[in-house]
């Protein structure tokens, strides 16, 4: 990394970082007490606030949102005249899933092989750490020249939109002239990349009820409507033969104009076994970031050991959609909707209720504010240029701060490369990128500065 100021102070700090998002990393923050207790995600947040008011930031609050979670906010007043740039992360996770697929138990950061491992290392306990480590260099040299808010939400991975409803309920609390969303990633350890595109996500879930109660498939099979076979077909109807979605009157055609994403590398990266197909059409960069993607998350079911032969009376399942830029969310839950009630098999009793949802988002990367973080990237990655890539993942955030605030410039970067493996077991972070977006950030945060300072003159 080039020598300078800022590189050597954020190098000196990178102890310090790995012992604080050890601490961060150990609470259970899981926004579902049906999961983890709620003390889990109230403790992980009472520890961002303390690290807020130990850097100097002024109004720190727990704002209790509508879906029952708090976020963290806080406020550093910078020069007199200086522009306002909002910095976001979120504290809580995803849950761990199989606990014993794990090579570190996932709420203990462990290093391993040159990287962090635990849950929520990268996705997104680490972004806010990058934050905290960019606004400490400049402190130390010479001064943050921008005034800083922080939103640290807690329950962006549940998509029950409590810090959304919250911000439309009090617009005037996140304004601020840029946003920097730590919740993205870049295409490849090593080479810079903003994201510019975001898919939305609407979540479903789906009961199908055939029967009063469960019966003998030996005196009833075969003529007894079986709710979990009528499930598995209905789920069928939602993807081609060749795999793509399918849903009735929701386009799947989009073309992705920019960085693509080799095939191979995307083997790689998603760890697909040899002799696996992918699924869809068009390339890679089509399918999971400009075209819808239908994902069963789960499914309650019996489970193999202990089942008994029986016909099944209900099965339930959890159904994601990711929508792409340029498809109302709210649309595509009712085409989904519909397409379920149509495609459901032997008259069985269909109920939908909807668990989450959010709209998807592009940024405008001729901004000025692109420009700054150009500019910044060169410094904390020598030799490399700033690479513009989509997202298939959704942060529901993303478009309500465009439609509050039209004139901010949104700018998504973060620690959630291929490697890191987020939302899967043996989640981890890379502490270099950690270390070299952190330099950039503060970079970026001195560049728009004095952007601002120079289009006001």
């Amino acid at each position: 990394m080039t020598a300078n100021p800022i590189a050597e102070t954020v190098a000196s700090l990178m102890p310090r970082a790995q012992t604080e998002l050890t601490e961060l990393v150990a609470f259970q923050s899981v926004a579902d007490p049906a999961v983890f207790p709620r003390s889990e995600c109230e403790g992980a947040a009472d520890w961002v606030a303390g690290a807020l008011r130990a850097e100097g930031f002024q109004d720190v609050a727990l704002l209790d949102t509508p879906d029952g979670s708090q976020s963290v906010y806080g406020l550093l007043p910078g020069p007199e005249g200086a522009p306002t740039v909002l910095l976001y992360a979120h504290y809580d996770v995803q849950p761990p899933l199989d606990e014993d697929a794990w090579l570190s138990p996932p709420f203990e950061l462990t290093e391993r092989n040159g990287r962090w491992y635990g849950r929520g290392a990268a996705d997104c306990k680490g972004g806010f750490i990058m934050h905290l480590l960019a606004l400490r260099a400049l402190k130390a040299n010479g001064g943050v020249p921008v005034s800083v808010k922080v939103i640290a939400e807690g329950s962006e991975e549940q998509g029950t939109g409590g810090l959304e409803r919250y911000a439309e309920a009090h617009p005037g609390l996140l304004t601020a002239d840029a946003v920097v969303i730590g919740d993205t990633g870049n295409f490849r350890v090593g080479l810079p990349t903003v994201t510019a595109t975001l898919r939305g996500m609407t979540m479903l879930r789906v009961q199908l009820d055939t029967l009063e109660g469960n019966l003998h498939s030996g005196q009833f099979g075969g003529a007894a409507p079986d709710a979990l076979a009528a499930l598995i077909r209905l789920l069928d109807s939602l993807r081609a033969e060749d795999g793509s979605t399918t849903v009735d009157g929701l386009a799947a055609d989009a073309a992705w104009e920019g960085l693509q994403y080799p095939e191979d590398e995307f083997r790689q990266d998603a760890k697909v076994l040899d002799g696996v197909e992918l699924i869809g059409g068009g390339t890679v960069a089509d399918r999971v970031w400009a075209r819808p993607a239908v994902t069963v998350i789960g499914i309650d079911c019996p489970p193999v050991v202990g089942s008994t032969p029986s016909v099944q009376a209900s099965a339930r399942a959890q159904v994601s959609l990711r929508v792409p830029p340029g498809t109302d969310a709210a649309e595509a839950t009712e085409l989904l909707t519909a397409h379920l009630k149509a495609h459901t098999p032997w008259g069985a009793r269909l109920s939908v209720e909807q668990v989450g949802q959010g709209q998807p988002f592009r940024a405008d990367t001729s901004s000025p504010a692109y420009t700054s973080m150009a500019d910044a990237m060169r410094v904390a990655y020598p030799g490399e240029e700033m690479q513009s890539a989509g997202m298939g993942g959704s942060i529901p955030l993303c478009n309500t701060l465009a439609t509050l605030y039209p004139e901010a410039e949104i700018l998504l970067i973060g620690l959630s490369e291929p490697e890191a493996q987020i939302h899967a077991v043996n989640e981890s972070v890379s502490p270099e990128e950690l270390e070299r977006l952190s330099v950039a950030e503060a970079h970026f945060l001195v560049n728009y500065a004095h952007a601002q300072k120079a289009k006001r003159a």
